[in-house]
């Protein structure tokens, strides 16, 4: 098992790692639309899909992978009413074969955000 960290993504909030590479296997902890450059994130849960998936890209990378081998991704918004705008951003960041997915309803994330995305990623030897 082996730590992955990049100053490229906002920080931890709390003690678990940014991702985890286990086997060929690259579990990537869950990620918000935080810009890392501003430390804001927009009002728009579009933009902020589009951003959370961008700081798990930037994750993958620094495993050795990309968004082209994630196979499963959690989305977590705090409004149902948001799926179609998730789902738009997603379609667009991500190519077919999508990865199996959930999507949950949530009364609160730990950020006051809209949107975060876990996934799960193959990856090729070191």
């Amino acid at each position: 098992m082996r730590e992955i960290t990049t100053d490229d993504v906002p920080e931890a909030l709390g003690p678990y790692s940014q991702g985890i590479v286990s086997g060929d296997t690259v579990h990537v902890s869950g990620k918000s639309g935080v810009d890392p450059e501003t430390g804001e994130a927009s009002e728009s849960v579009a933009a902020q899909t589009t951003q959370t998936l961008e700081n798990v890209a930037t994750v993958l990378e620094a495993a050795g992978t990309s968004p082209d081998a994630i196979v499963s991704a959690t989305v977590y918004l705090t409004d149902m009413d948001d799926y179609d705008a998730v789902n738009e951003a997603y379609r667009a960041f991500l190519s077919e074969p999508y990865p199996a997915r959930t999507c949950v309803e949530v009364s609160r994330l730990p950020a006051p955000l809209d949107v975060e995305i876990t996934v799960t990623a193959e990856r090729g030897d070191d």
